[in-house]
């Protein structure tokens, strides 16, 4: 697949080589910091040396001082709290977390995760009867909670107190807790409200904590799940979420929890070579899989174990139910293809609607995601449960996916998420009405566009450029994450050197040079396509989209570009 290449431009050209001189780098980093809102030497300071001490004061978040003080009062006189989390990475990260942490201080703590399909996103009756059953006085939720109106006010008929912390977009309502504890509140004057759930109810352990008269650093022993945590809910790894994911990778990269171990030596994933995008895609998408098929306590019991034992058998079943969503996730794309090629006029449509009855709805945000980089545009995939169509939607960039739901709210039961994902349902007959005011929608808001997937540039450079000094630098930009993706760059007029093959299962794999010098091994994953451009490019040079990476191999380590995209050098 061939990308559009959108190079990246800073507000202010001047700012790049005032940064360039004060912090004495090219002005190639320069850009890249700029690009990253990283304008002065001060600001510069901050992003090469993040520290836990530029955290901010807990207490700044609305309602912290009553929910940290109702918390340390439940530890104080040994209270039955259950801390009641949401079925995805992020929500059973955030369960385990503060479940081990009201344990260590006394409370009776217990922990209630919903099923997906019995009882659906939020706090649900299931959940609330539990925790009554078994004379909780205390619900904390945790990625969650924050639309959950109704059930707070059946929290309160029963006697008991809720605390809710959750990140996501409220609305028009708050539920009436004792506590709401959410950066995206209107009323918060929290200066960073990119926290995942995990990190508010983390936010929440540091106040109570203070709150007992204890530093804050002792919930330090929870950085390496919160990062799982940042990188699996796709939080901007910016501010606060930077520095705690940095904090976070060296945890796990050099004393990972007995779950966490155990996970890694059944998947081959050595500690010490965690980066954000592996536990995207290798940590976060395990731990995903028991949620997606139903019961995410298995997840938790992962985390929380204390015994490498029995972290084994969890991981082993946690494996065992990620096998099986991968095999349901290809069969459902299969599927929606054949659908597509069968049904789609992909020249007249922007958008892609997709039904089947029988689709898992576990999976279906993946496979969502997967036909949006498949076709690039908005995506929504609905299955039947119980009689109504509930499904997940995905989108591209310069389009709000949130908001066109919202601009088919008459034709929608429920709806919630955010500009790039979301999850919705509706009745079975209004499926098509639906598909209808959606395509228009999508067609009247990118009616320019076009539908060709894009590829952001930070800058173009010469490959010489690329010396161990620059590397040196380049590096400190970790960890990457939303708004602060890993650099791609363009470099023109490139040859092969020697002759380019394949390797694996259709990766491109050759050398190249610009200008006869600076000659360096490249491989572009899944991309054999590419070989007769390449290969013709000893005669016909050819530009190239990349990122640097290091290439460990027989015990030497060598930089290595990472091809993204090849296009012919067009003659000027």
């Amino acid at each position: 697949m061939s990308f559009r290449w959108l190079f990246q431009e800073p507000e202010e050209a001047t700012v790049v080589s005032g940064l360039a001189d004060a912090i004495n780098v090219s002005p190639t980093l320069a850009r890249l910091l700029v690009l990253r809102n990283v304008r002065t030497f001060d600001e510069a300071k901050l992003f090469f040396r993040p520290d836990l001490s530029q955290l901010h004061n807990p207490f700044i978040m609305k309602d912290m001082d009553k929910a940290a003080s109702r918390l340390a009062q439940a530890v104080r006189n040994g209270e039955t709290v259950v801390v009641y989390g949401d079925y995805d990475v992020d929500g059973t990260t955030a369960t385990s977390m503060m479940y081990m942490f009201l344990l260590e201080f006394g409370c009776n703590a217990k922990y209630y995760i919903p099923h997906r399909f019995k009882e659906g996103y939020g706090i649900s009756e299931d959940g609330i009867e539990y925790a009554k059953n078994i004379n909780a006085s205390l619900i904390v939720s945790v990625d969650c909670g924050i639309t959950a109106i109704q059930e707070a006010e059946m929290i309160r008929e029963m006697g008991m107190e809720l605390i809710v912390c959750d990140h996501h977009t409220t609305g028009d309502v708050l539920p009436n807790a004792y506590a709401v504890l959410d950066p995206k509140r209107p009323d918060c004057p929290y200066p960073f409200d990119g926290l995942s759930g995990a990190g508010v109810g983390f936010k929440l352990m540091q106040a109570t904590l203070m709150e007992l008269g204890l530093p804050p650093a002792v919930v330090y022993k929870y950085l390496d799940l919160l990062a799982i945590s940042i990188a699996s809910d796709i939080v901007p790894i910016v501010g606060e979420n930077r520095i705690l994911m940095r904090e976070g990778l060296a945890m796990l990269n050099s004393e990972p929890r007995s779950g966490v171990k155990a996970l890694l030596d059944l998947i081959n994933l050595p500690a010490g070579t965690l980066t954000t995008n592996k536990i995207v895609f290798s940590i976060g998408p395990r731990i995903n899989a028991a949620g997606r098929l139903g019961d995410a306590r298995t997840a938790v019991e992962l985390l929380i174990a204390s015994d490498d034992g029995g972290a084994k058998i969890s991981a082993l079943e946690l494996e065992a139910v990620n096998l099986r969503r991968r095999t349901i996730d290809t069969e459902t794309m299969n599927t929606a293809i054949q659908i597509l090629d069968e049904q789609a006029d992909l020249e007249q449509e922007s958008s892609l609607v997709l039904h089947h009855p029988e689709w898992h709805l576990g999976v279906i945000g993946i496979v969502a995601s997967r036909l949006v980089d498949k076709y690039y545009r908005p995506t929504v995939m609905l299955s039947t449960i119980d009689g109504l169509a509930k499904g997940s939607a995905r989108s591209i960039r310069g389009f709000n996916i949130y908001d066109a739901l919202k601009e088919c709210e008459d034709l929608l039961i429920q709806f919630g998420g955010h500009e790039y994902a979301a999850g919705l349902t509706l009745a079975e007959e209004n499926i098509e009405a639906f598909r209808l005011k959606f395509n228009r929608i999508v067609n009247e808001r990118l009616a320019d566009k076009e539908f060709e997937p894009e590829l952001l540039v930070d800058a173009e450079i010469k490959l010489e450029e690329i010396t161990p000094q620059f590397w040196k630098i380049l590096r400190q930009f970790e960890p990457y994450g939303p708004l602060n993706l890993k650099p791609n760059f363009v470099s023109r007029n490139v040859r092969a050197v020697g002759t380019p093959t394949i390797v694996g299962n259709g990766h491109l794999k050759f050398q190249l040079t610009q200008d006869g010098v600076s000659k360096f091994d490249a491989i572009g994953f899944n991309m054999h396509e590419f070989l007769p451009l390449v290969r013709d490019s000893v005669r016909n040079p050819v530009d190239i989209a990349y990122t640097i990476e290091e290439n460990l191999w027989n015990g030497k380590t060598t930089l290595q570009l990472r091809i993204k995209d090849v296009h012919p050098t067009e003659e000027k």
